[in-house]
């Protein structure tokens, strides 16, 4: 049998080189374009399906790899004694790149766990080859660039995946060796800044939340209006009110046990008793198939600000049966998990004829002259209100839902109707902080956004790192395919 005849680094060099006009843009002149296959070792564990135990040695799958760490759980294990029949494709070393091929396509990872380990399907480790800078090609699959050239040699209809043959001809950038380093080193030192920046607008949104949960319970004891109180004459009284709107719902008070102390001129309700939760829908015999409606589905009530953002328009015909009815200014209150825990909660405005449908995930809360509405929109959104809730949600896991009879018999501290729009105004004016937080929240997305921006500028040769001294790697890559031959 013949021996295969050993390629000369001429030959090597020719593969390993891309073609200028297959390059996918220019970099640095003492960099080069090569294959990634060509200066990297590949070990494939696709296709293969282990034995899972309840113990033993760390099973890495797709799963824990996300972009640019490997993430603690889900734990999976296989037995010791499956291991060595197991690894037989090769054993990765900490520093090599963990790549997932598919589900999802593309995260990227270097392997930081020192201690021994077996890998599930969907992932393909590479490792460059000595004395390559790992944590440089790292930086370069998870560049932009990089993750949309893999992206667009995928292949797959319902999940889209990479082979690894293709993969091994993905087009990457080789820097000289220094260069690799010094671009690796910057990378972590800016990514380092980033997320202290972003440890520090996580504590501002915390701590805007406690201030703000804090001014609601003030708002709702009475104690936020206390010097407005003093200053007014407190002949206004809630029962008063109160009685009014029994005559417009004919409702019966009940016997309560209140939970806290509150103004002696306010009076303890049930929220069904001052407000209509679910009203039918109202006729609108004048209205024809082919009128345009406004529709709100859920996504487009904001969980961060309480606005209804993106209205979307539809024909009557199409939304008069199945969906929930409302009128203009009805609060919308997100009864399904996980949206109500995440405070999906706003008072339909600007709707088209003054009424609208939605989401029949909707719970439908309309006030009346001696109610402001802001007041109860604000009591929906606070995070207080949404913990009760939880705890009465019903239904299977995953679907449950805040039930009607929690809004009707939740326990309402009512303030006379003077009282409540001074609270709203209050609360309005503290709100407005919000504003603020919400640029914050900007930035942090802005934040994510340098995160790319620095390394499509590094693996471009533009992050202020490049030295044109340095030798070429053409050089380089010689020394490398000369290892690889080795």
């Amino acid at each position: 049998m013949s021996k295969t005849k050993q390629k000369s680094l001429e030959e090597l060099l020719e593969e390993a080189l891309v073609p200028e006009d297959e390059q996918p843009y220019e970099v640095p002149g003492n960099w080069v374009w090569v294959r990634l296959g060509s200066i990297s070792r590949f070990i494939d564990y696709r296709g293969k399906t282990p034995k899972k135990t309840e113990s033993g040695i760390r099973l890495i799958t797709a799963k824990n790899v996300r972009m640019g760490y490997i993430q603690d759980e889900p734990k999976e294990f296989i037995s010791e004694k499956d291991y060595d029949s197991w690894m037989t494709r090769g054993i990765p070393n900490v520093g090599d790149i963990l790549f997932t091929t598919e589900a999802p396509l593309g995260n990227v990872a270097q392997l930081d766990i020192n201690e021994k380990i077996a890998l599930a399907q969907r992932i393909i480790t590479i490792s460059p080859y000595q004395p390559l800078e790992k944590t440089f090609f790292k930086y370069c699959l998870m560049s932009p660039q990089m993750q949309a050239l893999i992206k667009s040699n995928a292949t797959g209809t319902t999940v889209s995946g990479i082979k690894a043959s293709r993969l091994k001809e993905i087009e990457v950038p080789l820097a000289p060796l220094h260069e690799q380093k010094r671009i690796a080193e910057k990378i972590e030192w800016l990514f380092a800044k980033i997320d202290e920046a972003k440890q520090l607008i996580e504590e501002v949104k915390e701590s805007f939340e406690l201030r703000w949960e804090s001014i609601l319970d003030k708002a709702f004891r009475g104690e936020l209006t206390k010097k407005w109180r003093s200053m007014n004459s407190m002949t206004e009284k809630a029962d008063d009110i109160f009685k009014e709107i029994q005559k417009v719902y004919k409702k019966d008070e009940d016997e309560m046990n209140p939970p806290y102390q509150i103004p002696q001129n306010w009076k303890w309700v049930r929220l069904g008793d001052i407000v209509d939760i679910n009203p039918p829908k109202k006729k609108l015999a004048d209205i024809e198939d082919d009128q345009i409606c406004t529709f709100i589905p859920m996504h487009s009530v904001s969980d961060k600000t309480g606005e209804i953002e993106n209205q979307e328009i539809r024909k009557y015909a199409e939304v008069k049966k199945g969906y929930t009815f409302f009128l203009e200014n009805d609060i919308l209150f997100a009864k399904i998990t996980p949206c109500m825990e995440n405070g999906k909660t706003a008072i339909a405005q600007n709707l088209i004829n003054g009424f609208g449908f939605g989401s029949t995930e909707f719970h439908v809360i309309r006030t009346n002259p001696y109610i402001n509405n802001k007041l109860i929109y604000y009591l929906l959104r606070s995070k207080k209100f949404r913990m009760e809730a939880k705890k009465e949600m019903t239904g299977a896991v995953g679907q449950q839902r805040v039930p009607k009879s929690f809004l009707e018999n939740y326990l309402f501290p009512f303030p006379p109707k003077g009282e409540q729009d001074k609270i709203v105004e209050l609360l309005d004016n503290l709100y407005a902080k919000e504003v603020e937080i919400n640029k914050i929240e900007v930035l942090e997305g802005e934040i994510d956004s340098i995160r790319q921006s620095i390394l499509n500028k590094a693996f471009r040769g533009e992050l202020g790192t490049n030295d044109p001294t340095d030798q070429h790697a053409i050089e380089l890559l010689k020394e490398v395919l000369k290892s690889k031959v080795k």
